[in-house]
């Protein structure tokens, strides 16, 4: 029977989406062709399985900067994704268990609150990507296609990095953009911590 896995990519940056993906799949033929947590993988390895991928049943969402902020401005992002761990749930058979990479710190209440949402089975765990192969795929697929949108807003603003707080090269661009009056409004999430820090800092570094 196949089972499906649900897991997201970029919850934390501060450019760009985030991406949530689902793909189900029979846990032997995911194990052979060597499906790991994306995190682990280098790039190149990513778009091979994401190639490889490519004939198993998956579905995702990209959600915008603007759409997380709304969420964040009321501290609901467990919230937001919730909405649309149901939604992908929802899509896959009946009949399969889905295995979640629990966003929520209680397992068990996020596994609750999804199986009432959508009447599948459901189980929640913590690095559930490096537990259930087919959770290690969706995990590939949301990175592959977050990697390739932020590749896009790389070819319109130029190479702000990875887009995480992290960097530096994010960090820089976002000053200069400040500083500048470069509109970068609706690829940058307002509500972050970082984002606030320099606006109040009124452009004097």
């Amino acid at each position: 029977m196949d089972e499906c896995g649900i897991d997201e990519a970029g919850r934390g940056p501060l450019i760009g989406p985030m991406v949530m993906a689902i793909l189900c799949g029979d846990r032997e033929s995911l194990e052979i062709i060597g499906v790991a947590d994306s995190k682990k993988l280098s790039p190149g390895r990513r778009e091979s399985l994401f190639a490889r991928l490519q004939s198993y049943k998956y579905n995702f969402v990209i959600i915008s900067p603007s759409e997380i902020d709304r969420y964040v401005e009321h501290q609901k992002l467990n919230v937001l994704e919730e909405t649309y761990a149901s939604k992908l749930a929802s899509w896959a058979p009946a009949s399969s268990t889905v295995y979640v990479d629990s966003f929520d710190v209680n397992e068990l209440r996020l596994q609750s609150l999804l199986m009432e949402n959508t009447k599948r089975q459901i189980v929640c765990r913590h690095k559930a990507d490096e537990i259930y192969p087919c959770v290690s795929a969706a995990s590939i697929i949301a990175k592959v296609i977050r990697d390739r949108e932020i590749d896009k807003l790389h070819k319109d603003y130029g190479d702000f990095g990875s887009g995480y707080p992290s960097d530096p090269r994010t960090i820089n661009f976002v000053k200069n953009a400040l500083k500048n009056g470069i509109n970068i409004d609706s690829i940058v999430r307002h509500q972050w911590k970082t984002y606030k820090s320099m606006l109040n800092k009124k452009l004097t570094y």
